[in-house]
């Protein structure tokens, strides 16, 4: 396949040995050397507390090396991830905060518009360069040219030159995540935030200044001129100073266009987050109310500490984290988790018809925007309840070998659309003192393909055994599909029994009839006793009967199963050697035999002499690491196969 983001290899370094001399440009090393050197001071500023560090090295640096994935899981529930790791938000604070104090130094306005733009730009090299600060810095720089000529920097003209520049460089952005919810959340700012704002209540704010001023009523709008004499008559009337009254006026202008800027961006992206991440949250609108400030103030606080070597700067760069955080953690406790489907495309293209009309809306009368934005709420209200049944054939038995890499998850859809996930796929591990994978199979792989199919809710998930490869992604999955049973080998180990799911344990003898296939268990045998360790002969064992045709699911059992004629297999461990028998295989006869397998594994599975095998026996192989996601149907009569590369 063509190279994504350039990247043509991945490699792995076993050791490091310093050489003698110099090499590649020095401004590159100068570059590294900065970044080093401020990785090592947040070392040394947040010793022995390893969140600390590694969450401050991911805000400000962009340095994830050590960021674990549990740690910012609630700020992914709540909807606030973004003002945590590095992006534009950090540049625009950066940024502010050096032209308030250029400008409180006396610096001319265009000298401080011009010394802040380099430092956008030399931020964006410390970040490593990363795309979202790229973007930002740009924006930055044409703003700050737009005055060096005297002209109005609008904001939607910014973004789309800086989309331009971007692309023009680099095609490949507009079909990332990073890039589209960046430029979208900035297009419905300046599109709907901005004018609301200035529609409602930024007169007034404006109103605010220079209170005490008298001679400047005259000047200004006849309603603003009236709030500020009503409020200086608050004022005298209790008592206090002027610009103590104004302090509530202003605290409620500041939420109200917090909420505004909230909102908007949250409700218009809700298509890209539901397109990307299947997410919403409910808690995220008062989440980032407060978060937002509060990280708002550790970046800068953050950079004062590395460049100052100020313990005060890192302890209240570490406050404002620490408050983040239990906002997060606070909200994460009411957060219902809901996870959406993908949205059939005419409803997704409504929705943007709906937005686009209340852009015109918007461009002609701001006010109208609330009253604009029903129609869009009414489609997105839909796309999150999701009234759409899942995708899958009526009156037909369906199996679907997702491509989980070196694992396996099966996918069994029955006649009357109930369905059964058979494994979750999962990273081969290896020992206990093992980091923790970054990649969840479960979140990562299963869950987008069943939210592909309209899948809100599995009826059973099974586990064939305990080993991580089948069940590692498997409480992912269970938390995002909630199902009615979870179905285990009688006796054996699980992670599972613990997730608050009914739990059936099987052996020999099981069966059921859903929807006229008839599911039969045939191992482990009733006078199997498991061991304290998960073990291949563990594997659940299932045939399902529909019509004239058969399917085996064999997990990873390596002993003799005796199953009769079958004519889909999905084969043992993986096609490893020691499975599939050549009496196994007289016996089975199967037309299609599905392997799931990683690509190149280490294993080098399936092996050859299982491929031997099933080519004496005219078998159809099929492999997960050669063809991808494999699917075979059958109506009772006939069987069909599509794939997908």
């Amino acid at each position: 396949p063509p190279p994504r983001r350039n990247i043509y290899w991945t490699v792995t370094a076993r050791a490091a040995r310093p050489l003698p001399g110099s090499c590649g440009q020095p401004w590159r090393s100068a570059l590294y050397n900065a970044r080093t050197d401020a990785l090592n001071r947040l070392d040394r500023l947040y010793a022995g507390r390893p969140y600390s560090t590694a969450m401050m090295k991911a805000t400000l640096i962009g340095d994830t090396a050590t960021l674990d994935q549990l740690w910012t899981e609630n700020f992914r529930r709540t909807g606030t991830y973004h003002a945590l790791v590095i992006s534009g938000l950090h540049v625009t604070v950066l940024a502010g905060v050096l032209l308030f104090f250029l400008r409180v130094a006396g610096t001319p306005p265009l000298l401080a518009l011009a010394l802040t733009s380099v430092l956008a730009w030399l931020y964006a090299l410390l970040a490593g360069l990363q795309a979202p600060v790229l973007r930002a810095a740009a924006g930055f720089t044409l703003f700050a040219l737009a005055r060096f000529f005297y002209r109005r920097g609008r904001i939607l003209n910014l973004l789309a030159a800086v989309a331009i520049g971007v692309l023009a460089v680099d095609p490949e952005q507009l079909f990332e995540a990073s890039f589209q919810l960046s430029f979208a959340s900035v297009a419905l700012l300046g599109a709907f935030a901005v004018p609301l704002i200035e529609a409602t209540t930024h007169p007034f704010a404006l109103g605010l200044r220079g209170l005490t001023d008298l001679a400047r009523d005259p000047h200004l709008p006849p309603r603003v001129a009236q709030f500020r004499v009503e409020l200086r008559l608050a004022a005298e009337a209790l008592r206090v100073p002027v610009l103590a009254a104004a302090a509530p006026v202003r605290l409620l202008i500041w939420i109200w266009e917090m909420f505004v800027v909230s909102a908007i961006s949250q409700a218009g992206i809700l298509l890209l987050m539901i397109t990307y991440f299947h997410r919403l949250s409910w808690t995220g609108l008062s989440a980032n109310l407060f978060v937002i400030p509060a990280m708002s103030l550790a970046v800068p606080a953050g950079f004062l500490a590395i460049l100052a070597n100020s313990t005060l700067a890192a302890r209240l760069a570490e406050a404002m984290l620490f408050f983040s955080r239990w906002v997060t953690d606070l909200h994460a406790r009411w957060e219902y988790q809901t996870r959406i489907p993908d949205p059939p495309s005419w409803l997704a293209a409504a929705a943007l018809a709906a937005l686009a009309a209340m852009y015109l809306a918007a461009r002609h009368r701001p006010r109208w925007i609330p009253a604009a934005a029903l129609p869009l709420a009414g489609l997105l209200g839909v796309i999150v309840a999701h009234p759409f049944a899942p995708r899958v054939l009526p009156g037909a038995l369906e199996l679907t070998a997702i491509d989980v890499g070196q694992g396996e998850s099966l996918l069994v859809a029955f006649p009357d659309g109930r369905l059964m996930l058979v494994d979750g796929g999962g990273l081969p591990v290896f020992g206990d003192k093992r980091p923790r994978p970054r990649l969840d199979i479960g979140e990562d792989v299963v869950s987008p393909y069943l939210w592909t199919r309209s899948i809100r809710r599995l009826d059973i998930v099974a586990a064939s055994h305990s080993h991580e490869d089948h069940v590692g992604g498997l409480p992912a999955v269970i938390a995002n599909f909630r199902p009615r049973e979870i179905w285990l080998t009688s006796k054996a180990p699980s992670p599972l029994r613990s997730l608050g799911v009914p739990v059936r344990e099987l052996q020999a003898g099981f069966h059921a009839d859903i929807a006229g296939v008839v599911l039969e268990t045939l191992s482990p045998s009733q006078e199997y006793e498991p061991g304290a360790e998960p073990h291949n002969e563990d594997s659940l064992v299932f045939r399902l009967t529909y019509g004239r045709h058969r399917f085996l699911l064999t997990g990873d059992r390596e002993g003799p199963i005796e199953a009769g004629p079958v004519d889909v297999l999905k084969v043992a461990h993986h096609g490893g050697r020691r499975g599939t028998s050549p009496e196994f295989l007289d016996a089975a006869r199967p037309s299609f035999a599905l392997i799931s397998a990683g690509l190149d594994n280490m294993y080098r599975h399936p092996h050859p002499a299982v491929l031997d095998r099933l080519a004496v026996h005219h078998t159809s192989v099929y492999r997960t690491d050669r063809d991808g996601l494999i699917t075979i149907r059958s109506d009772g009569r006939r069987l069909s196969l599509s794939g997908t590369q």
